[in-house]
């Protein structure tokens, strides 16, 4: 019973752990330098912000029912094995 006790409030102790201040670097250290073309340097938080490229939406259109596929001009049979 008592190691359950003890492993709740181990439990417990490390989820209140998280810091929840906002990030900043370390002391005398910077952020990084502005990237080519940006004459000022990004914020800590638009550094955390993906690009759209980084994670694109997904369009999941399922299929109701088997239909032929079009013809792909980039489906070439293996090479020779010579």
């Amino acid at each position: 019973m008592s190691r359950t006790i003890a492993a709740l409030a181990l439990l417990m102790a490390l989820g209140a752990c998280g810091s929840r201040a906002d990030l900043r670097p370390r002391a005398g250290q910077s952020l990084p330098v502005a990237p080519l073309g940006r004459t000022d340097r990004p914020t800590a938080e638009e550094l955390l912000v993906r690009p759209q490229q980084a994670a694109p939406q997904r369009s999941v259109e399922l299929r109701t029912r088997s239909e032929e596929r079009e013809d792909d001009p980039f489906d070439l049979p293996p090479p020779d094995g010579n």
